[in-house]
């Protein structure tokens, strides 16, 4: 599972297309880069993006990461400097039994559960709303 986020025309509601291509990856990337505003973030994160305090609750079916849908490029901006400096100021990190349980799994690199890793894209789609602020966020 993972979470499909695209930064869309207010009005037609078409993904936003940008000048150049980018090479932002996600769990899922286009080789040679994309122009497209979106991204493809590995549910593993969710742990994460749903810890207190990190993301607001917007109710079952819009917390975590998925509180930024609706919301405009511009209004998730301090949503997500926020989220960020939440995760970079905590400790708190998967212990070597966990990170040896998913590796035993085949989970490793991206897809491994870290605050570190979990952090990346979120930086990703912040470079996004700034680039489009008049954009609004939609997930699957």
């Amino acid at each position: 599972m993972s979470y499909d986020i695209s930064l869309v025309e207010p009005v037609s509601r078409e993904t936003i297309q940008f000048d150049t291509p980018y090479q932002m990856k996600g769990g899922t990337y286009a080789i040679g880069g994309t122009a497209e505003a979106w991204l493809n973030i590995t549910w593993n994160y969710a742990r994460w993006y749903r810890k207190d305090g990190v993301f607001p609750n917007n109710g079952e079916d819009r917390s975590g990461i998925r509180s930024i849908y609706d919301m405009t490029g511009a209004d998730s901006i301090p949503v997500l400097q926020h989220a960020i400096s939440e995760l970079e100021g905590t400790t708190e990190n998967l212990s070597q039994k966990e990170i040896e349980s998913h590796k035993a799994h085949g989970v490793e690199g991206y897809w491994l559960p870290t605050r570190e890793n979990a952090i990346k894209p979120l930086y990703q789609i912040l470079a996004m709303a700034k680039m489009r602020p008049d954009g609004v966020w939609e997930g699957d």
